[in-house]
């Protein structure tokens, strides 16, 4: 059975970047490298909460029994999201008409945009709370120098300092997970990570759930255009118990054709810009 998991994806995301904020002191030869960590965590943290720059861009999710295309407005009122594909088959007539109905319901409702805007903000609240936790929650050691998309990217393995006392359900799963992370050193940007649990997760002394030893994660980020980072690629595979049901997750998503939209953009011009273009030929799916 797949499931998505809200919030788990921003969770796990800014889990595996923070371990930037390592625990331990580093040797003398590696305070410039420790340095460049302390920016880059630094940066992703303002990222997390930049309204600054928002976008238009096309999200593929797919799993081993479905995938869709959504084409997403950020806007100063939640995200808005237009389905646009099926198995990377454009809508049927029929698809399309359900789409339009629920744009239209967004904007005649707008109570259902509000609880969308609401979920979003607590998932980033829940994603600065594991923030605060890491500078004690890793150590990490630098791996190396390899050669990245943009250049020469530092890499540095991570893993759980056993000294963390994880304060809340949040920061539980910061205990378990080991992998590597690759910065990009001309814009101190995370590029590139990878994570995996080595151990279960429970949460709420098993109560509320378990991650299983062996679940693993993908991240990617790259430069979008004047030096705007996003995640491009994001790859999880996870089991585990969310209460009393067993669940899997493995999913990917991909991002591309990214778009600058005006800052303060609103749901309801968002929702009529993506209802005026139904009916227009659709890109060609992969």
């Amino acid at each position: 059975m797949n499931a998505s998991l809200p919030g788990l994806r921003s969770i796990l995301t800014l889990l595996v970047l923070g371990s930037m904020a390592a625990g331990s002191a580093p040797p003398k030869e590696d305070v410039a490298d420790r340095e460049l960590l302390k920016r880059a965590l630094a940066i992703e943290l303002a990222s997390i909460q930049d309204t600054q720059h928002p976008i238009r861009y096309r999200l593929r999710k797919s799993s081993p029994r479905l995938s869709t295309t959504k084409e997403i407005f950020e806007t100063s009122d939640g995200a808005v999201a237009r389905l646009v594909a099926i198995n990377d088959h454009p809508l049927s007539t029929a698809d399309e008409q359900k789409e339009q109905a629920r744009l239209s319901g967004l904007l005649t409702d707008p109570s259902r945009q509000r609880h969308r805007k609401q979920s979003e903000e607590e998932d980033t609240g829940r994603v600065l709370k594991v923030m605060r936790a890491l500078p004690s929650a890793f150590i990490y050691q630098y791996a190396g120098d390899v050669e990245g998309p943009t250049g020469r990217v530092q890499k540095f393995a991570f893993h759980p300092n056993p000294s963390f006392d994880p304060p809340d359900l949040e920061t539980e799963a910061l205990t378990a997970m080991t992998g590597e992370i690759w910065v990009d050193a001309a814009q101190g940007r995370v590029a590139k990570l990878e994570g995996h649990l080595q151990q279960d997760v429970d949460f709420g002394w098993g109560i509320l759930g378990r991650l299983n030893k062996g679940g693993w994660i993908v991240i990617e980020q790259a430069d979008i255009g004047n030096h705007q980072w996003r995640i491009v690629h994001f790859q999880m595979v996870m089991s585990g118990r969310l209460v009393f049901k067993t669940r899997s997750f493995d999913t990917v998503e991909d991002e591309t054709q990214f778009v600058p939209v005006p800052v303060g953009l609103g749901y309801g011009q968002a929702i009529q810009m993506l209802r005026s273009d139904f009916g227009k030929a659709e890109p060609a799916m992969k």
